[in-house]
């Protein structure tokens, strides 16, 4: 089993790997791990081989980079063989108003990282991909949104968007590679606990341990889910979101807490 991982220094993105690390331990598995810190991911790789005796290879960049990914993708190719699954994760999240002129380059690198993070992610593998699937072997390709992309949120205009366009864009890249046996899986996370949340200062429901995402997000891979809301509590209400008329919508989240502008993390 061979997958590669993008924004995998900490949170979602570290709990993945450790989660693929302990379900494929001593199959022949290697991971790639992508994510900017890269101390982060030294130790996170020291602790995956000695822990479930896998193979873990690290490429410390930035995912706005597409030569750097490309380099990536064709290393660990080279090396190992073309991935299983990739899982583009790497995702920025801070509040953003639109009326202050300094968020204008926020909401620039939340969109570069959010969207075009999935099409740099998954671009350099897709044509070998492309050949694993007409030999019946699995090529999946999987995209992190968010529950946040179904209706738009004040005080997160940047990241409302940027999540939306990523559903939309995975939609597309599911039916663009169904003819080669590609699987594509959107996966919408509602509140997972992370370093990214810890930030928040209003209740978060349905708020789930990041560990326990991770286990049901592979659940869902393997199953090639098309979509999944994960916890499933918040696929109903992601149900409920998409039904509510605009003017209820607009009534019932004008006064919503807002993420602080100042708080700024990603993976």
């Amino acid at each position: 089993m061979k997958v590669f991982i993008t924004g995998a220094s900490s949170g979602i993105g570290e709990a993945l790997a450790t989660e693929y690390a302990k379900r494929f331990q001593n199959k022949d598995t290697t991971i790639g791990l992508v994510a900017r810190r890269s101390e982060h991911l030294q130790k996170l790789q020291s602790k995956l081989q000695e822990t479930y005796k896998i193979k873990c290879v690290i490429y410390p960049l930035d995912v706005r980079n597409s030569a750097a990914l490309a380099s990536a993708a064709e290393s660990f190719m080279q090396q190992h063989g073309t991935p299983n699954i990739v899982i583009a994760n790497a995702g920025v999240s801070r509040g953003t108003l639109t009326e202050h002129v300094e968020d204008i380059a926020a909401f620039q690198a939340i969109m570069d990282i959010n969207v075009m993070g999935l099409v740099h992610t998954f671009q350099p593998f897709i044509a070998a991909m492309r050949q694993a699937g007409a030999k019946g072997e699995n090529a999946q390709l999987v995209g992190v949104a968010s529950v946040a992309g179904i209706r738009g949120l004040p005080g997160a205009g940047a990241y409302s968007a940027s999540k939306a366009a990523a559903i939309s864009y995975l939609e597309s890249l599911r039916v663009e590679m169904a003819q080669d046996n590609i699987a594509v899986t959107t996966i919408a996370p509602g509140y997972i606990r992370t370093p990214m949340t810890d930030v928040n200062q209003y209740k978060m429901p349905f708020l789930m341990d990041a560990d326990v995402f991770a286990y049901k997000f592979a659940n869902a891979v393997e199953n090639k889910r098309r979509f999944c809301v994960i916890p499933w509590q918040m696929g109903w209400v992601a149900r409920f979101m998409r039904l509510i008329p605009p003017f209820l919508w607009d009534f019932a989240v004008k006064k919503a807490p807002h993420k602080k502008r100042l708080d700024w993390d990603w993976l």
